[in-house]
């Protein structure tokens, strides 16, 4: 059996989604407020400042716009470095308005953090570092290298050293902290959207294999009249071409593999499209299912499937629903991964509740991991030692998301601990010392309907011949 693989996200394929468009769009934004700012401050505030540069440094910003907007397309995908340059240029070209219209004097030196804060969403640290080092030496220089801002009497609007250094440090404190915060989101928001898709792969596949196996059933039960008409008209032939070895040779071989097929289409799908085992099944017989692929990896599999006490004593049927059988497939290799050499699967039902157990004698779930079992991507840093046994397992908690997920869907609750303390000496230890995890669910959410009393499923229907 292959193993399932999915689709790696990282942070530089990521920085390769910022599409120019958007950044030309926000870029036409701070135009236009940088050109009503400067009508303001003139027209209304009869502000004297160097206006003839200020037009020229938003004009530079219109420019780079039109080439973008005509020497690209307008689907085209920025990367890493694009990405940070453009940022670099909007950063910088709002530094020098700055530098002309009073420097930190000017409330709007603000606006340094938005660069900042879209690196942080969109680029890796690296870059974020880079444009949020690159902010605080402009606004460095701008406390102390400035054009002055005068009114129209020649008055110098400047606030104190004390305040402007107040307002320097806010900046510095703003765009740690805002890069640190939002690339900290980003980054959770981004970590779960690539396991849901994970997920819902690894649940479109077994899904896909479902459907596959009631597509074999159906061709086996639509399949059975042709089979059967062909069987008859053979033999019907063979008769007729007793004179005829050749001839009545061939005719007899006709019907031999008309046989074969339905012998083969039979053993693929006995019970036709019909077939009540393609949607319920023994708990038992579904545990088993989900735990097959794992049970040739050297590792020993106890299954221990019985009644809780005080249960109703019939084993239920249950759905054979995908998330069901792939989430507990994705449980089991978990245990067969970690376990030093024995994996248990419990399985008990009241009439309330079915529980699934399923322990190992490995190390169990690192302690400081244990309260964030069922995240994604969690990357956890591991000795020397424990690196060894599995040099090539690269532990990001992606497979017990998946299954975590799965199963909650069908209603589920999971619950992860360790069979032992990790203090305990070798000798010390039980048999079942390492991680347990049990599945939960109520009766009534995955216990097929007329099939909690176990007495089967009832005759199949047969498959037609004539």
């Amino acid at each position: 059996m292959t193993k399932a693989t999915f689709p790696v996200f990282d942070r530089m394929s990521r920085s390769h989604w910022v599409r120019l468009r958007t950044l030309v769009v926000l870029r036409w934004v701070a135009v236009v407020g940088q050109m009503l700012v400067l009508l303001i401050a003139v027209g209304h505030y009869r502000l004297q400042i160097d206006l003839g540069l200020c037009i020229a440094a938003v004009g530079v910003a219109v420019l780079a716009n039109l080439v973008a907007v005509f020497a690209y397309p307008q689907n085209k995908r920025l990367s890493e470095n694009e990405t940070l340059l453009t940022l670099t240029f909007d950063l910088s070209q709002l530094a020098f308005l700055l530098y002309l219209a009073g420097g930190l004097n000017n409330p709007f030196a603000l606006l340094v953090l938005a660069p900042v804060t879209i690196s942080a969403t969109a680029l890796g640290l690296r870059s974020t570092l880079l444009l949020g080092g690159l902010a605080i030496v402009y606004i460095s220089l701008l406390m102390g290298f400035y054009h002055p801002l005068q009114t129209e009497t020649g008055i110098e609007l400047r606030s104190s050293d004390m305040f402007r250094s107040g307002f320097w440090s806010a900046i510095t404190l703003g765009v740690a902290f805002l890069a640190l915060y939002a690339q900290r989101v980003a980054h959770e928001i981004h970590a779960m959207s690539d396991a849901l898709t994970a997920t819902q792969m690894a649940l479109a596949r077994e899904q896909k294999l479902t459907d596959l196996g009631g597509v074999v059933a159906a061709a086996a039960h639509e399949l059975g009249t042709p089979l059967a008409t062909i069987k008859l008209v053979s033999a019907e032939l063979a008769e007729e071409l007793d004179g005829d070895p050749v001839l009545r040779e061939d005719a007899l071989l006709i019907r031999e593999q008309a046989d074969r097929c339905r012998d083969i289409l039979r053993s693929m799908g006995r019970a036709g499209k019909d077939d009540l085992h393609m949607r319920q099944a023994p708990l038992d017989t579904v545990i088993r299912e989900a735990a097959d692929p794992h049970g040739d990896r050297g590792k020993r599999i106890h299954f221990d499937v019985a009644p809780d006490l005080g249960g109703n004593i019939r084993q239920p049927s249950i759905y054979r629903r995908p998330e069901i059988i792939h989430g507990l497939r994705n449980l089991v290799q978990n245990a067969v991964d970690f376990s030093d050499a024995n994996v248990w699967i419990d399985a008990r039902w009241t009439d309330r509740d079915i529980l699934i157990r399923i322990a190992d004698d490995g190390r169990g779930f690192p302690p400081q991991a244990l309260g964030r079992i069922g995240d994604p991507f969690i990357r956890i840093r591991k000795s020397v030692s424990e690196r060894n046994p599995r040099p090539e397992y690269e532990g990001m908690g992606l497979g017990l998301f998946i299954a975590k997920t799965l199963l909650e869907r069908s209603g589920a609750q999971l619950f992860f601990s360790n069979g032992t303390d990790p203090f305990l000496t070798e000798a010390e230890r039980p048999d079942r010392s390492g991680a347990v995890i049990e599945v939960r669910w109520p009766r009534a959410e995955i216990v097929a309907e007329g099939a909690d009393t176990g007495e089967g499923l009832g005759e199949n229907l047969k498959i037609p011949v004539g």
